[in-house]
């Protein structure tokens, strides 16, 4: 003879009911405690309990055991670390959704070739990462670079040109260590299997990345640079004196007169040889120009009256004549261009 089943109880009955409808309401409501926009960093190793704390702790989830019962539902979920971006109320499945898909929230900003540290700290800061300053007195320290280019001064030349995607609270020294790793595995591409200074190759390319964007004429630039340091010409490299004015922090837009004669060290027209320093960021090309110079016996360049690239002379003579052509186009197309307006 079985024993007939006993009944549940009603209030038992009625207590499950409406714990299973709590429960539906907790994980399927949007959290309507959540504040605005807020950043979680989530770290590796913190673990499922690390995580919900967390995440409840920023106002993401209204409590850690939901996040805790989802986990429960999803066991094999791989729950990703870095730092995630929440800007409107979420369902603790929601959440636990872009976790798990690794939807880590990331800043892209590009530096284009030729860039100073002064416009990368401009940038940076356009971006809403941090204040211009904050990045230009990090990329001022040369310590993450000195091991590869023993004598850079900062880490101007050493920034490399490229696209960056850094997390919101990334710090000015995060930055510059990641742009400094791209530049150490550009430059082993570039200069492998060459033997040359670091340093004196990353300042000549930065002039060539300066002096012109034609990528045929790069080589040459740097021979001409080459030829007038074998002749201990000075360089008369405008993009110096331009350089050497941001370093007084004086520069006004246009080169003047008072900039070509400044005694700043950086101004090629009033010192022999390469500046201290690079004076922008140059990209591959331009570093392997440096690396390789055209054999040439070019010794002066000016832009072409048409633009699109530098004519190149061996003689003062032929120079000045290429200078007056110039001139004469520059002044022909600023009337051409006041009778349209």
């Amino acid at each position: 003879m079985t024993k007939a089943l006993r009944p549940i109880p009603l209030s038992l009955s009625i207590l499950t009911l409406a714990f299973a409808v709590f429960l539906t309401w907790a994980l399927t409501e949007s959290y309507r405690g959540f504040q605005g926009e807020t950043f979680v960093r989530l770290e590796r190793g913190a673990g499922t309990s690390g995580i919900a704390r967390t995440l409840a702790g920023a106002g993401a989830i209204r409590a850690p055991w939901l996040f805790w019962i989802v986990r429960v539902m999803r066991p094999s979920a791989s729950l990703q670390a870095g730092e995630y971006r929440f800007t409107k109320s979420a369902t603790v499945g929601q959440v636990f959704n872009r976790i798990a898909r690794g939807d880590v929230y990331f800043v892209e900003f590009t530096v284009p070739e030729g860039s100073n540290m002064f416009d990368i700290a401009h940038l940076i800061e356009a971006h809403g990462l941090m204040p211009a300053d904050e990045f230009l007195r990090a990329a001022s320290d040369p310590s993450v670079i000195r091991d590869v280019a023993p004598a850079a001064r900062g880490l101007e030349g050493y920034l490399f040109p490229s696209t960056y995607r850094v997390s919101h609270g990334a710090t000015a020294q995060d930055i510059c260590k990641q742009m400094t790793g791209e530049f150490r595995k550009q430059w082993k591409k570039v200069a492998a299997g060459k033997e040359a200074d670091v340093h004196r190759t990353v300042t000549l390319a930065s002039m060539v990345e300066k002096e012109t964007g034609v990528s045929g004429e790069r080589s040459l630039v740097a021979g001409v640079f080459t030829n007038r340091l074998a002749r201990g010409m000075h360089l008369d490299c405008d993009p110096t004196a331009i350089y050497a004015a941001l370093l007084q922090n004086h520069y006004r837009g246009e080169i003047h007169r008072s900039d070509l004669a400044s005694l700043h060290p950086y101004n090629t027209y009033q010192n022999a040889g390469l500046p201290p320093g690079p004076i922008a960021n140059p990209g591959a090309e331009s570093i392997a120009a440096a690396l390789t110079p055209a054999e040439t016996n070019y010794l002066y360049f000016v832009a072409k009256p048409s633009g699109g690239g530098h004519q190149f002379s061996t003689s003062l003579a032929e120079h000045d004549k290429a200078v007056k052509e110039y001139r004469r186009g520059t002044r022909n197309r600023s009337k051409a261009q006041r009778k349209t307006g």
